[in-house]
């Protein structure tokens, strides 16, 4: 079994006064027909291997990791956002949205944001975008809309949060709106980036396990 984890630029604020960065990671399994042998054995059997067989498997590899990053910017031209997919991290939009949920982000310019939509948002002079619900729209005189995100478990809205002197969000300011969500799938994300060193001896494991693999 192969197991490839492609990380994907993308970040997500979630509760007031955190910040958390992230990127979503694609788990790709190739299955092999053959029957997996001990882990000890593959040093062994790799230096048995042919220099023909590793270049095959290594083609194979990239051949995945190309395929999930024309994936992720297909993803990113239909969505029309730069971050289409996000997983959420912690409590702060419960009960709408729990830790680990992956949602899936839209940004029509021709659809503009109502009152309830949940959107991601950057704030002029921070990295991280931030997650929250948008709970008032202030529609211009010139047919723009200004408004104001709060996260459904935090007693305040987020005027604390924006960029001193700024009080409303605008259309500029949003990555994209959550259009759909798969409870919990996200999980994998956050414990992979909690205990990096279970990850990258799992990837080491599976990616030894493949470049050995003669079918």
């Amino acid at each position: 079994i192969l197991c490839i984890t492609v990380n994907i630029k993308s970040q997500l604020f979630v509760e007031e006064g955190q910040q958390s960065l992230f990127s979503i990671q694609f788990v790709f399994i190739y299955f092999s027909r053959k029957r997996p042998k001990m882990v000890f054995g593959f040093i062994e059997e790799l230096k048995r291997t042919s220099k023909r067989q590793c270049l095959d498997q290594v083609l194979c590899l990239a051949t995945v990791v190309c395929s999930a990053l024309m994936v992720w910017k297909g993803l990113m031209v239909v969505t029309n956002s730069e971050s289409p997919i996000v997983v959420v991290l912690s409590g702060s939009m419960e009960p709408a949205f729990y830790r680990g949920d992956l949602m899936l982000l839209v940004n029509y310019p021709e659809d503009p944001v109502r009152t309830g939509d949940i959107v991601v948002f950057r704030v002029e002079g921070k990295e991280i975008p931030i997650v929250h619900r948008v709970v008032r729209v202030h529609e211009r005189e010139n047919g723009t809309f200004k408004f104001l995100t709060k996260g459904d478990n935090n007693p305040v809205d987020d005027r604390g949060l924006y960029a001193p002197g700024q009080f409303w969000l605008t259309e500029k300011d949003v990555v994209g709106r959550s259009k759909g969500v798969l409870r919990y799938i996200g999980l994998i994300t956050i414990l992979m980036n909690e205990y990096p060193k279970i990850k990258f001896a799992f990837v080491a494991i599976l990616g030894l396990r493949v470049l050995i693999n003669k079918q």
